[in-house]
């Protein structure tokens, strides 16, 4: 690796959707930063030669800080930190207040942070949205509040930074097979529903995730802006 091969920051990359799109940029030639929220999740890292490691809460703006300081350039900005949905929980404020920190603030605290070194390589930020973007959810206020705004978010930031020549976009996985959704990807009853209105009909994975986001933050996705791309299965086409 060199000082000038393209460096990703990935912030939520040590497991899940984020740890497909650390190993998707990596396998793509990037440098990767992926950061994790504690020990154990910084531990759990995917194994690659060309991703580093770091612990970072996007909700501490001296963290954010420290971490955009220690990148000596960033062409990408992959934000994958999040709260996962509360269910029921969410209906008490400090709960709806606590998603909406990390899941959308924290996004546009990394944005904010990130836009002066983006602007210097004319490099691109995918956010990560939901399909709860789209619609809403009778269980989950906090996470659908929090998606809906990354969505418009994604738009206000790619109409206001693009003379600076910053891409932003942003994908909204489907269900994604992952550690979280485990119990849920084994448990036949209760997936069968989710298989039936999903046309491709099966589970996403996270490297499926990761390879849209590698090609968000392509050159072959030079004109693409202010999108929220669903890499769903089909699950809103019908």
């Amino acid at each position: 690796m060199t000082d000038t091969q393209k460096l990703a920051l990935v912030t939520g990359g040590t497991r899940g959707i984020g740890a497909g799109a650390a190993l998707a940029l990596a396998e793509a030639g990037y440098r990767v930063l992926a950061t994790g929220l504690t020990d154990e999740e910084v531990a759990a890292k995917p194994a690659h030669a060309a991703i580093r490691h770091a612990r970072l809460d996007v909700t501490k703006d001296d963290q954010v800080a420290a971490i955009i300081a220690g990148c000596e350039r960033i062409d990408a900005l992959v934000n994958c930190a999040g709260m996962i949905q509360r269910g029921g929980k969410e209906f008490e404020i400090e709960a709806f207040r606590l998603t909406v920190e990390v899941n959308l603030t924290g996004t546009m605290r990394m944005c904010i942070a990130a836009r002066g070194k983006l602007a210097a390589s004319q490099g691109a930020i995918v956010n990560t949205a939901s399909m709860l973007t789209f619609h809403g959810s009778p269980f989950a206020p906090g996470y659908a509040a929090s998606k809906g705004g990354v969505g418009q978010l994604t738009k206000s930031l790619a109409a206001a930074w693009a003379t600076d020549g910053i891409r932003v976009n942003a994908v909204a996985p489907g269900w994604i097979a992952t550690e979280l959704t485990r119990p849920l990807v084994e448990d036949a009853e209760r997936s069968a529903p989710i298989l039936a209105r999903t046309p491709m009909q099966r589970w996403g994975e996270p490297a499926d995730v990761g390879g849209a986001i590698v090609f968000l933050l392509s050159d072959a996705a030079r004109f693409v802006t202010g999108t929220v791309l669903p890499v769903d299965g089909g699950y809103l086409a019908i």
